[in-house]
């Protein structure tokens, strides 16, 4: 099941609804407790897409392929490299990526993100991916510069707009096998498999969660392959995971 999040046209309130071709059913009740779809449809075309949910947190990966702990110069981390990013970081699909004054270089990294159904607290592996709603696409956009300057990532990880999801929530795949590609201005720069996961999501959930409590709606994003690269004023970039769909958005600098 794709689940979406939108705005109809003329309407101020944002919905839920189930994604089937160019139709939308509309969901009646919470997608993170009970609900069900309902008669009612809209046409894709007649709203706008918004990030498919509302995280109180990001708690993101670093270094979870081996390929991308090479390209930075690192060596493979034996915990994940964990650090946070905050809900007012996210954007939707097709809102702009927004490069700020402070910073000389802004990357992409295209990851897949794990969206959480139910409250988290020091659960096991076995049972982790029971709490799991679905799955989507993130942009783990990047002030490089920045990153390289302080001891810490969180600057150059936390602006406005740094954390594109969407453009669904997809419900039934296996996380473990999707191929994840970026298209830069139509050009691939990264493309590589989840397969090639250092820490696969179900370990991931678990430690986490011995760490903070997640809650529902909260991303667990997964790590970004070889092939990260800068994005300039612009730019149009596309994360296209398999079983998701593509994610778009443009970079702009004011």
């Amino acid at each position: 099941m794709k689940i979406a999040r939108f705005i109809i046209d003329g309407e101020n309130d944002e919905r839920y609804g189930c994604i089937e071709d160019n139709t939308i059913k509309l969901i009646d009740g919470d997608i993170f407790g009970e609900f069900s779809i309902s008669g009612k449809c809209v046409n894709i075309d007649d709203v706008k897409l918004v990030a498919p949910c509302r995280p109180t947190k990001i708690v993101a990966v670093g270094l979870n392929y081996a390929d991308h702990a090479n390209e930075m110069g690192d060596e493979i981390p034996e915990f994940p490299a964990l650090f946070l990013k905050p809900d007012t970081a996210v954007i939707g699909p097709l809102d702009n990526i927004i490069y700020p004054p402070m910073s000389n270089r802004v990357d992409y990294e295209a990851e897949l993100a794990i969206v959480i159904k139910k409250t988290a607290e020091n659960i096991s592996k076995e049972e982790a991916l029971d709490y799991v709603l679905g799955y989507t696409c993130l942009n783990d956009v990047t002030a490089r510069d920045l990153q390289k300057k302080d001891p810490q990532w969180m600057r150059a990880k936390s602006f406005n707009t740094f954390a594109p999801i969407g453009p669904v929530i997809e419900t039934e795949l296996d996380p473990n096998n999707l191929d994840i590609k970026l298209y830069l201005n139509s050009e691939l720069k990264q493309n590589s498999n989840t397969s090639n996961f250092i820490f696969k999501p179900d370990y991931l959930i678990s430690e986490i969660s011995k760490i903070m409590t997640l809650k529902p709606g909260d991303i667990i994003t997964t790590g970004t392959p070889s092939g990260i690269g800068e994005m300039k004023d612009g730019d149009t970039v596309e994360i296209e995971i398999e079983g998701i769909g593509i994610l778009k958005n443009t970079v702009k600098r004011y």
